[in-house]
């Protein structure tokens, strides 16, 4: 992102954190939810959003415009937040969207913080993730980048109906939408990593062929810590197919240390005498 963008979501972020400070747990929520009608809505109407980033056109302009187009639509919240993010100056009208969206997702993880559950939203979404993973037909329509978004988002809402926090089903139904561009999986673990860094921790993806018992996770999570300087929490998948061993990812770092990648190697070192 430009280096004007980023000062744009800014000014923004001040707005929502001056609103945040005061208000409930619903009314965050709500402001998420009608910050990410207005993404949504930004993505439908190329020329508008052209319109609203145009750094020949006054800031005034820009403000008023969208003001008259969404005031009716959302809250005052969500409303001065969106005309405190077109008054900025953004390197592309992609930049405004993805702005947009950004404080929708950090609106909705405020909530979670001031309710005192983003570790369960946290768990919820990388869980959600594994169910999807593990299932090959639901996996393919959820990723899937040719159908109606509504229409995954509602089979979303449907299988997280009562089985999950209200923000965490607002993130899945962002998710299918795609997150800054992602398909459904990244804006998955996108929203997770997300969550942690709300806590200040970073996520370690770590994949082991039998399950890891309480004393083993935490004793893998306080070295990770020590390693990043930083609390990290670690998410467990159990694969049979890596044989033994451990892989571990945290951000762009992977140690691979499972049985299944030292016998690739062996075998490819002994395809290549």
């Amino acid at each position: 992102m430009s280096t004007t963008g980023r000062e744009s979501i800014e000014a923004g972020r001040a707005a929502l954190e001056a609103f945040a400070a005061g208000a409930t747990t619903e009314q965050l929520t709500e402001c998420g939810e009608q910050l990410l009608d207005v993404t949504r809505f930004l993505v439908d109407q190329p020329r508008l959003r052209r319109a609203l980033s145009d750094p020949a056109r006054e800031a005034d302009d820009r403000e008023g415009l969208v003001r008259r187009l969404i005031a009716d639509q959302v809250g005052a919240a969500a409303t001065d937040i969106t005309a405190t993010l077109v008054r900025g100056r953004w390197g592309t009208p992609g930049e405004l969207v993805n702005g947009c969206e950004q404080l929708a997702v950090e609106a909705l993880l405020a909530a979670g913080a001031k309710e005192g559950t983003l570790a369960d939203i946290e768990d919820q979404l990388f869980r959600f993730g594994r169910l999807v993973d593990g299932d090959s037909e639901l996996s393919s329509v959820l990723g899937s980048t040719g159908s109606d978004p509504k229409g995954r988002a509602a089979l979303v809402e449907r299988l997280l109906d009562g089985k999950a926090e209200q923000v965490t089903v607002e993130l899945a139904v962002a998710a299918c939408y795609g997150i800054g561009g992602r398909g459904f999986h990244a804006s998955l673990e996108h929203l997770v990593e997300a969550a942690a860094a709300a806590r200040d921790e970073a996520v370690a993806y770590v994949t082991v062929a039998r399950p890891l018992d309480e004393p083993g996770e935490r004793k893998l999570a306080a070295k990770l810590s020590l390693v990043y300087g930083r609390p990290v929490g670690v998410k467990i998948t159990v694969d049979p197919a890596i044989v033994g061993g451990i892989r571990v990812q945290v951000g762009s770092d992977l140690w691979d240390g499972s049985v299944s990648r030292r016998l690739d190697e062996a075998r490819q070192a002994l395809a290549g005498r």
